[in-house]
């Protein structure tokens, strides 16, 4: 199966209502022979139930198909994606984004 991910503009704060997130870097990370793409963005949550945080993830669209084939309708690039559904290559891939990082949170889609 395959999905599209649309490249975010990266140190943009997107709007959330109960804050904003950060896209900070895009990586594409080797993992036996394919690519992986990655997204390491900065979140705050200003006001919840629970009070406010911040804290910086990862998330894993998945393998590259095509990188950055198109543009979107406001002139975004738009790239071709694998999601990674096999939780075996996931925990291979959280390991190496978290030693890369030096974070905790890797989210896949």
């Amino acid at each position: 199966m395959m999905t599209r991910y649309t490249h975010l503009e990266l140190n943009q704060d997107i709007r959330a209502p109960s804050g904003y997130y950060t896209p900070q870097k895009e990586i594409r990370l080797q993992y036996n022979g394919r690519e992986v793409l990655y997204i390491v963005s900065h979140a705050v949550i200003e006001s919840s139930c629970c009070g406010a945080s911040d804290f910086v993830s990862a998330q894993v669209p998945g393998f590259i198909v095509r990188w950055r084939g198109e543009t979107n309708a406001i002139g975004l690039p738009v790239s071709d994606v694998e999601p990674i559904t096999d939780i075996e290559i996931q925990d291979k891939i959280r390991k190496a984004i978290k030693e890369n990082e030096g974070l905790s949170q890797v989210e896949f889609w």
